[in-house]
């Protein structure tokens, strides 16, 4: 999967430097499932996507739901394992973060985020 750096422009702070996009019909299915854990830096985005599960996880994760302009329009922080997210229909896409990355940057609804290749 391609890989993208991702930051949040509205508070001038890196949210990742190593974010891979999951775009095709398996790699959105299959997530983040069955992997161990996100390094520093790390991520996924998933497009198009307007709620996640954290089935077959093994660690929290933060998330961030997307609009259409790259806008957060919710910021959810630890979300556990096993848990269905919901469904956010101004949402168009995901990015599924290390714990602790949202408090750590700040990362707030209304924030514009910008994806670097």
């Amino acid at each position: 999967m391609p890989a993208v750096t991702v930051k949040n422009r509205t508070r001038d702070r890196l949210i990742g430097d190593s974010v891979e996009i999951a775009s095709s019909f398996c790699q959105r299915g299959r997530g983040l499932m069955f992997v161990s854990g996100l390094d520093e830096g790390a991520g996924l985005i998933i497009d198009p996507c307007s709620s996640i599960h954290t089935f077959w996880m093994r660690f929290p994760l933060d998330v961030l739901y997307m609009d259409r302009e790259s806008r957060v329009v919710r910021a959810d922080s630890k979300m556990k394992p096993w848990r269905i997210g919901p469904i956010f229909t101004g949402a168009k896409w995901v990015i599924e973060l290390p714990p602790g990355t949202i408090s750590a940057t700040g990362t707030q609804a209304g924030d514009i985020i910008e994806l670097e290749r």
